[in-house]
């Protein structure tokens, strides 16, 4: 009698503590809201064509920025080369006294003036031919007019064309230097060139 008692209390007692097992409280829910997988995507295609956009943006303005420095770059060095040129072709040369012949020592000077005469073909030029301050006004003017018309046929004799030169006579009304000795004398003894037409855009030889 005994032994059927604590096998019925066995028995109730594992049904409680089934009963008790079955009926708790219920195992935790996932309250993670479910992702929208394709506006994700559509957020993530967004942000990466705008991330292409931007670099896009930034390679064309440095590509306009380097276009604009080399025009730049080009222009100062073609304006460079433009000074240089006037300035080899503005270059004097002198004389000895009383004379109108070429010295030798000026013929390179003439000669760079016919490479940039024959680069520039619609450039234009004006000798002048200058005197010091010995000699009467009329035989300085006759010696400058021979001074001017030396280089000239010069340049002629090289290739240039005559009609693209004009030759003019100071004597000695424009002294480059002032002064009564053979320091200022002989430098004042000379020729100078300008341009007269064709000079707006000269091309280095």
């Amino acid at each position: 009698m005994k032994s059927v008692s604590l096998l019925l209390a066995l028995g109730l007692g594992a049904a409680a503590i089934a009963a008790a097992s079955c009926g708790g409280n219920p195992p935790p829910q996932n309250t993670t809201p479910a992702v929208d997988t394709a506006a994700e995507n559509a957020r993530i295609r967004d942000s990466i064509n705008a991330a292409n956009a931007e670099r896009d943006r930034q390679a064309r303005e440095e590509a306009e920025r380097i276009a604009a420095q080399r025009r730049a770059d080009s222009l100062a060095a073609l304006a460079r080369a433009g000074e240089e040129v006037r300035t080899t072709l503005a270059a004097m040369i002198h004389f000895d006294l009383d004379k109108s012949n070429i010295r030798s020592d000026d013929m390179g000077a003439l000669d760079q003036k016919v490479a940039i005469l024959q680069a520039n073909p619609e450039l234009k030029i004006r000798i002048g031919g200058h005197c010091d301050e010995r000699g009467s006004d009329e035989y300085n003017l006759a010696l400058g007019n021979r001074r001017a018309q030396s280089a000239k046929q010069y340049l002629v004799s090289h290739g240039i064309d005559a009609s693209r030169i004009e030759t003019q006579s100071w004597g000695e009304e424009r002294p480059l230097v002032d002064g009564h000795d053979e320091n200022a004398w002989s430098q004042n003894r000379r020729d100078e060139f300008e341009v007269t037409s064709g000079g707006d855009n000269i091309h280095r030889p």
